[in-house]
């Protein structure tokens, strides 16, 4: 599920990086965040913010905090779901 203040707030960096550089926690505190939300930003969680906004905005947005790409990528191939290794079907419950 997309957050629009998530999503708004990263929009917002694109045109405004250099004032979200000098004062993260400022700028973040104008936007109408969960506060598990705004607690990932400060902290930077890869996993949790791309499961609530668009990759293009979240790779954007780390690389306005300072992040490397490099860093950025680890971190979101860390997050994601193990596949099914190949030639063995995947295990669904059935109701």
């Amino acid at each position: 599920m997309r957050d629009y203040w998530l999503s708004k707030l990263f929009f917002d960096v694109q045109g405004n990086a250099a004032e979200f550089r000098a004062d993260r926690a400022k700028f973040i505190a104008r936007y109408n965040l969960k506060p598990e939300v705004n607690d990932a930003l400060l902290n930077d969680d890869v996993a949790f913010l791309a499961q609530r906004v668009n990759p293009y905005l979240l790779r954007f947005y780390f690389g306005a905090a300072g992040m490397k790409d490099e860093e950025f990528i680890q971190r979101l191939r860390a997050s994601a779901p193990t596949p099914p290794a190949r030639g063995k079907p995947a295990k669904t419950a059935h109701g």
